[in-house]
């Protein structure tokens, strides 16, 4: 680091200030410095030190410290502070606990000498936390080898705050299933799977939460407690408590406001309690935290030595000043993307002999500014080495990040940040860990679930029952039918079985067993899905014959145009952007989908295709349904391109007509290369010079007649439609020979997870939240959702908080009011906004990071997960408060209701369900209305998989044999209670079980079901080794296989393709044991002669396999 630490010794109060920092107790404090460079003499002055304190007034300035501290040191943590003021919520997101206790954790474990940084807001010394030795004794180790009691572990587990679940899918929660416990410790980025040999621990291994599969084998793990304050009455220190007095040295910035904070925060939070225990809704003695007071705690720092970094000489507050220094620093003027202005003031101070450095946060743009200092003649070197000295007169550039530049005017030597070159730039982020759970395939299925068979129709599902047949027993599925009709169907068919999905609540109708009405519904669903499929073919033969202009490679101005985005693009983003390219360079018309939630970066991805149109002098129009959306893509368009010659104008009632009309007639002149508008493009008026590429945002919002002009619009042009409603992986597989879409799945790095709240409605606690957000310049969503009354809770929210400025809006408004309102948010005039769910509509508002939602318990869960989107958009951290209203009858209800909720405060199953809503609406949208008619009929899977059907058969030609196979064997052949007890769970093996169709798929379920469950007992084996079997049976042609005490009877598909020839020879090579009946449905007998005696499981499994492979070999040649 010497490149930035070495001019610094030649400050004479530097080594006198390095020299008496630890010498006594107290403060030392250093006046004169600004913004960064706190940062900068912050290093300094602790080097050398083992523990380092560094205090900041607000989170927003740890955060920045944070991330300029890891120039110098990697071993530097951010330690956020406890909530208080929301301690009572009745359910916390585990985001905040989860990054405290893995300070807490690399406290505990640091090792002896090593140095170790602590950056942390003032506020973070007030709450009580455990005794560093408590947390040593209670947290638990273990390593292979070791033995434990199973039953004490989970006690203890419990004790720690962790809690059981069926299966682990978020930080602090564990498992148990027979020999195996899951547990996912706070402080670890994957959970980890015990298993047990007895009471020993035989292997220890890291898993996935998505896959629940291993990961790697671990040799020991440590588990610490799943909240701060695990028991209640706990003996509690501060923070402050563990870092040792004779080997720490606190470095704060500006003391005078830390204390102010720390007095904010504590009156805020003991206000709130009193008026919670006057309101009876707290006792004193139920209150398990403890907060101390700040004047108790500055005591404390006074005992021990301290560094104060001040702008102004100021009176320390009740710190204790032991001694002043003053420096001369100063901040750097910015240039303002003024390159003549940098290299003017660089060749002066090369001049001047001044030692500057210029950081920039990316690699291949510092090179890049090294290069294009160059140019001007500056002699410039760009080195990664920061351990070189630079010495007077030398430029050296380097990659790193600092918020602003700094200079120390008496030392001669200058740091310059690319943020003071080239305005405010947003910082790349690296990967974020877990992030919540994706959708798993297999809905769970509950007793009283509407399901669809494939043959008989949509019934009940009643649970799974052992029944007993010939002395064989078999796990059933009980399926209820209309008038008392009931069905039991094998385990092994359950891939005939799906959970009825429709896109409404409302409950599908029962058919009745037996009779022909199903199969009339399917045959007209089939129909329909035969012609959807046959357009879309058509539609994309025809696309694929007809010539579009050839864009060239990207040029340099592509590239340098594609560094210049602010963030870190996620793998999902690049392979978007590439496919488009590819498209784009391609002779075929692009005609491209993009899926992705609202601030996964869909827009990026069209600015960048937009950008490489412009170059060839191709026009590009961005249609967008409401208005302000068009003013929000507008501003971003013009953000990005404000570097290049590209004219951009805006088509929408924000623009007065003479602005409108100048804009349609240069158009019409090639002047205009980007027109972002709402349907007022599509009017008659508006034609182009030359258009190139159509982006369609939320194609599905457009009426039918706007719909007709863009079709017009779109015959020979490029088009990229955008769309924030998830599409269905399951309709994605089988449109993707037909559609190019590209599908964004994963959450761009800057998104703090957002801290879920759910708590009783009171006033006192909308005020504080509302206050809080304003207070860091921030706007709040309030939802309310009935019409009725909305005004009225405005008003009563600005009477809390008279100092915000309260709107409010609802759907029923006319639409130019409503536009007004929402702009007026957008652009920060209005600090609350009161809304119905009509936010839940796609506007990114980045500057809103608190919702509070009122009657959440009435809200649907994909309404909630919508909703919940709309906050975290920005790199703050985000609340989420969800209210209820205390109702005592309604208690148990709302309970239920908000057990749901909670699973999804950090992003667990319950938006597999909110997920599983929105694809179905995702895929009525995609399809169009009349489909969704269809898909209600016979349920969403079952209609995916039929519109798979009819594209495969088009696309590879000819009829596709359709049957279903079922193998009915004399053998034990299920899943026992003893090695999956939890329902869900062996419904969703069942049904994977079923769908094995190869001898690899085969393994792979094999290899999982050790991994998860420990070894597979005989009976499990065998149903797998049946589910082969049937795969094999289906390649066979054969529809069935049963059998009857010592006869198997082999069913064969009377279209079936095989060689009649060939049967003869295959009937003589058995003896007799073999015969074949040509009946209406043919089949094949097998009897073993002149063996009595029961036959094992083996041989029989042995015996169908060989003879189901040599019917195989009857296929004709073409198969």
């Amino acid at each position: 680091m010497q490149a930035l630490l070495a001019p610094l010794l030649e400050l004479a109060d530097h080594q006198e200030i390095v020299r008496d920092r630890q010498k006594e107790k107290g403060i030392i404090q250093v006046a004169g410095c600004t913004n960064s460079q706190k940062t900068h003499l912050m290093y300094a002055l602790s080097d050398g030190c083992e523990y380092r304190v560094i205090a900041f007034s607000s989170e927003e300035k740890a955060k920045k410290a944070y991330e300029e501290y890891r120039i110098f040191t990697d071993e530097v943590y951010l330690y956020p502070a406890r909530d208080l003021l929301f301690y009572y919520a009745d359910i916390k997101g585990k985001v905040l606990t989860n990054r405290r206790m893995e300070v807490l954790r690399a406290l505990i474990e640091k090792e002896a000498e090593s140095p170790m940084t602590v950056i942390t807001t003032m506020d973070a010394f007030l709450d009580g936390l455990p005794h560093p030795e408590e947390i040593r004794r209670e947290r638990i180790s273990l390593s292979g080898g070791d033995e434990i009691n199973l039953t004490e572990f989970e006690a203890r587990l419990s004790a720690l705050g962790y809690e059981r679940e069926s299966q682990i899918e978020g930080p602090g929660q564990f498992a148990v299933r027979g020999g195996i416990l899951d547990v996912f410790p706070l402080t670890e980025e994957l959970p980890v799977r015990i298993e047990l040999w007895g009471d020993e621990i035989d292997s220890l291994r890291s898993f996935d939460v998505e896959s629940q599969r291993s990961v790697e084998n671990l040799e020991t793990v440590t588990i610490y407690p799943a909240s701060e304050n695990w028991k209640r009455k706990m003996d509690t220190v501060s923070f402050l408590e563990y870092f040792p007095k004779e080997k720490s040295l606190l470095l704060l910035d500006e003391p005078q406001r830390l204390q102010e904070m720390a007095e904010e925060v504590e009156a805020e939070y003991f206000h709130s309690r009193e008026s919670r225990i006057e309101a009876g809704m707290d006792r004193e003695e139920d209150i398990s935290l403890t907060v101390f007071a700040t004047k108790d705690i500055i005591g404390k720092m006074n005992q021990y030595s301290g560094i104060a970094v001040t702008t102004l000489e100021s009176k320390c507050g009740l710190f204790r000043l032991r001694k002043t220094y003053s420096i001369q620093a100063r901040g750097v003027n910015p240039y303002n993307n003024s390159f003549e202005l940098l290299t003017r003031d660089l060749k002066r101070l090369k001049r001047e002999k001044y030692r500057v450095v210029l950081l920039s946060a990316s690699r291949t743009r510092a090179k890049r500014l090294a290069e294009d200092l160059r140019d001007y003649d500056l002699s410039s070197f760009y080195s990664e080495d920061m351990e070189r000295t630079v010495n007077p007169g030398e430029i050296m550039v380097s990659c790193g990040y600092v918020a602003e530049g700094y200079e120390y005017p008496m030392l001669k030597f200058m740091v310059i940040s690319e943020t003071d070159i080239f305005g405010r730039r947003k910082k790349k982020k690296h990967r974020k860990k877990y992030e919540g759970q994706k959708i798993r395939d297999f809905a769970e299925l509950k007793p009283n679930d509407y399901v669809v068979h494939e043959n008989h129709g949509i019934g009940i599902y009643q649970g799974i029952e052992k029944i007993e047949v010939d002395k064989v027993v078999k796990d059933y599925m009980k399926i209820s039918y209309a008038e008392g009709g009931v069905l039991y169907i094998p385990v092994a068919q359950m891939d005939l079985i799906q959970k009825y999905a429709g896109s409404d609540a409302k409950k599908p109708r029962i058919n009745k067993l037996g009779t022909i009405q199903w199969g009339k519904t399917k045959s007209q669903v089939k129909k329909a899905v035969q012609t959807v499929a046959a357009d879309l073919v058509e539609l994309y033969a025809a696309r694929q014959r007809a010539e579009g202009f050839v864009y060239g490679p990207d040029t340099v101005w592509q590239r340098e145009f594609e560094e210049m985005f602010p963030f870190e693009e996620t793998e999902d983003q690049i392979q978007a952007i590439e496919d488009t390219k590819r498209d784009m360079e391609s002779t075929k018309i692009m005609d491209r989908l993009i899926c992705g939630d609202v601030g996964y970066g869909k827009t990026e991805i069209a600015i960048r295709a937009a950008f490489k149109a412009v170059q060839e002098g191709k026009q590009v129009v961005y249609l967008v349904p409401t208005t302000i959306l068009a003013q929000q893509h507008y501003n971003t368009f013009v953000q990005r391109l404000k570097d290049f010659p590209v004219r951009i104008d805006l088509l929408c009632r924000f623009r007065t007509s003479y602005q409108q009309k100048k804009t349609v007639e240069d158009l019409k002149k090639g002047m205009v290369d980007i027109v972002i508008g709402t349907h007022r493009v599509l009017s008659k008026d508006v034609g182009y010079k030359d258009l190139g590429l159509l982006i369609i945002d939320e194609e599905q919002r457009f009426g039918v007649t706007h719909k007709e002009r863009i079709k017009k619009l779109r015959e020979n042009v490029d088009v990229l439609t955008l769309t924030a409603t998830p599409i269905p992986r399951t309709l994605h597989m089988s449109l993707i020979g037909i559609r190019d879409m590209s599908v964004l799945e994963e959450a761009p790095q800057d998104r703090l997870p957002i801290q879920t709240y759910v708590m009783e409605y009171n006033d006192e606690m909308v005020r504080e939240a509302i206050t809080r957000e304003l207070s860091r310049g921030g706007q709040v969503y309030y939802v309310y959702n009935r019409v009725t009354d909305i005004a009225d809770v405005a008003g009563r929210i600005g009477r809390l908080v008279p100092e915000a400025n309260v709107s409010f809006a609802h759907g029923q408004m006319r639409e130019r009011e409503l536009e007004d309102i929402m702009y007026d948010f957008i652009n920060g005039d209005i600090d609350v906004l009161v809304s119905t769910t009509i936010i839940e509509t796609g506007l990114d508002i980045s500057n809103a990071n608190t919702m509070i939602i009122q009657d959440a318990d009435r809200f649907g869960l994909s309404q909630l997960y919508q909703l919940r989107g709309r906050v975290g958009r920005s790199n703050r951290m985000a609340y989420a408060f969800l209210l209820y209203r205390r109702d005592k009858l309604l208690k148990e209800v709302a309970e239920k209701r908000l057990a749901a909720i909670r699973e999804f405060t950090d992003l667990g199953s319950g938006i597999k369900i909110a997920m599983r809503d929105l694809e179905i609406r995702g895929a009525g949208n995609l399809l169009g209305e009349a489909q969704s008619g269809h898909m209600e009929a016979v349920g969403y899977d079952l209609y995916c998989k039929m519109l798979n059907e009819a594209v495969m058969q088009l696309k590879g030609g000819g009829e596709q044999e359709v049957f279903n196979t079922s193998v009915d064997l004399n053998i034990d052949a299920y899943i026992p209670e003893s090695y999956i007890r939890n329902e869900y769970q062996k419904l969703d093996i069942y049904k994977r079980i079923a769908a094995i169709e190869t001898e690899e798929e085969m393994d792979d379920m094999t290899e999982e079901l050790i991994d998860r469950f420990g070894d597979i007992p005989k009976k499990v084996q065998q149903l797998l080794h049946i589910a082969a079997l049937k795969a094999l049976a289906h390649e066979a042609y054969v529809t069935a296989v049963e059998q009857k005490g010592e006869t198997f009877k082999f069913t064969m598909y009377e279209r079936a393709k095989i060689d009649v020839q060939k049967i003869p020879a295959l009937l003589a090579s058995y003896q007799n044991t073999l015969s074949f009946k040509a009946e209406e449905t043919p089949y094949f007998l097998y009897r073993k002669l002149g063996r009595s005696g029961k036959e094992t499981g083996e041989s029989v499994l042995d015996t169908v396999r060989k003879v189901l492979e040599d019917i195989r070999k009857l296929k004709t040649a073409e198969q």
